[in-house]
């Protein structure tokens, strides 16, 4: 069974990213994984992976292009409905306590139908262990 609708309040807050770059720490269950981060606006995503592609060769420089045009698509229809959640600082946490390993910065985009729950705040991890 599939949802068709996603939660109204994760929705909300997308929607103030998306309209007032509303910044905002967030943890999501997503299919059985944890995933971590900080909300970003639909067009700062696209602007901020267009940026990984602009110094590369001619069809990274072109993908590059698209994503600009993307992310000046997103900011023109703010108004519309939501349906996906963009977030920066990313981490994904799968079946045990440290997180899927990762160089740079770290953008991640989810479909808002997808989300199985959420809480406020990011999972940090520990960066010591002890036994």
């Amino acid at each position: 069974m599939s949802k068709e609708t996603s939660d109204d309040i994760l929705a909300f807050f997308v929607k103030a990213a998306n309209q007032n770059d509303l910044n905002l720490d967030i943890t999501l269950n997503v299919k059985g994984a944890i995933v971590s981060g900080t909300t970003i606006s639909a067009q700062e995503y696209f602007s901020e992976l267009s940026e990984v592609f602009e110094d590369g060769n001619d069809i990274s420089k072109k993908i590059s292009e698209q994503l600009m045009h993307a992310s000046e698509g997103a900011e023109s229809h703010v108004e519309e409905p939501a349906h996906y959640i963009h977030l920066k600082h990313t981490k994904v946490f799968c079946g045990d306590s440290k997180s899927t390993p990762s160089k740079g910065k770290i953008l991640w985009r989810g479909n808002l139908s997808d989300i199985d729950g959420f809480f406020l705040g990011k999972i940090a991890e520990s960066t010591s262990s002890s036994n």
